[in-house]
């Protein structure tokens, strides 16, 4: 059969001239996660969607349109939750951001034991948030905790860390940074690793000095890792509860309470239908403030 016979038979078929038949078999291996994510995500999304707008049990559930709203944000304590909320995200994403950046230039410049450091810094990652919780509400006693005992050795009269009002959401924040600065300082040191050499070689020739190097070449390389950091650890600060439960459950009186802590407190409650509605009003709050925040992280660093 010669060429030009395999070309009008493929032609007469339906298939253009060199065109190869393309298979359905690899589009069958995005099935089985798509179906992870419809039973694990938009299933679960979609019921809290109908259930907000019910009054329901294991039992029954009974359609009340938007009534559960209407009280949700009713409720006399949510606006502080709110305020708290995003005080609290944007604390411990900050402190992180700022952190994890010192952490990771020293964890990457020639010092002793670098790789144990490393370890050292990760580690909190790894240990259970509500056993580090519990930890520090022993350490942060008033009276008989370790660092305001440690203060009255230097002639200091520690504060109520969690017993204060104004010092509580604070408290928790700093635990929170403690824990998760090391998976920030893992991103910065990824982030850092893949600079090119070559910049710092031309910033050297051009006689810049370590600050220069930092400003001019490192903080707008690294962008992409802030951006990162950024994000993360602000979707983890608006939707935080183990933690707040763990050290204060809200307290003292509502001054550290959260979003996600007024949520739990009403499904304690046995208000089901008005804590999936809280749960709702936390994920479009979550929505509103990240997507145009990543849009902005990626619209400045698309233009450098």
């Amino acid at each position: 059969m010669t060429a030009l016979t395999v070309t009008e038979s493929a032609t007469r078929k339906g298939h253009p001239a060199g065109a190869r038949r393309r298979s359905p078999y690899p589009a069958w291996f995005f099935l089985p996660a798509a179906i992870i994510y419809g039973v694990l995500f938009l299933a679960p999304t979609f019921a809290s969607l109908y259930f907000s707008l019910t009054r329901w049990t294991l039992f029954n559930s009974v359609f009340i349109g938007l009534e559960n709203f209407v009280q949700f944000f009713r409720e006399p304590f949510l606006v502080q939750g709110l305020v708290n909320t995003v005080i609290y995200a944007v604390i411990t994403s900050g402190l992180k951001v700022m952190l994890g950046m010192l952490l990771a230039l020293l964890l990457t410049s020639n010092i002793i034991a670098r790789g144990y450091l490393r370890s050292v810094v990760f580690f909190p990652v790894l240990v259970s948030t509500v056993g580090v919780g519990i930890t520090f509400t022993v350490l942060m006693h008033p009276t008989q905790g370790m660092i305001n005992e440690g203060l009255a050795l230097l002639g200091i009269d520690g504060p109520g860390w969690l017993t204060d009002p104004r010092l509580a959401l604070i408290s928790v924040a700093l635990v929170d940074v403690w824990k998760g600065v090391g998976l920030a300082t893992v991103i910065y040191i990824a982030g850092l690793v893949a600079i090119p050499k070559d910049y710092y070689e031309a910033a050297r020739i051009d006689g810049a000095t370590r600050w220069q190097n930092f400003w001019y070449v490192t903080l707008p390389l690294s962008r992409p890792a802030t951006a990162t950091v950024i994000i993360l650890s602000f979707i983890g600060g608006l939707r935080t509860f183990d933690l707040i439960w763990a050290m204060t459950r809200g307290g003292p009186g509502f001054a550290s309470d959260t979003v996600a802590s007024v949520i739990y407190k009403q499904y304690q409650a046995g208000f089901y239908g008005l804590s999936t509605a809280g749960n709702v009003v936390l994920f479009v709050l979550i929505a509103v403030l990240v997507v145009p925040l990543t849009m902005f992280l990626n619209r400045k660093q698309g233009h450098e």
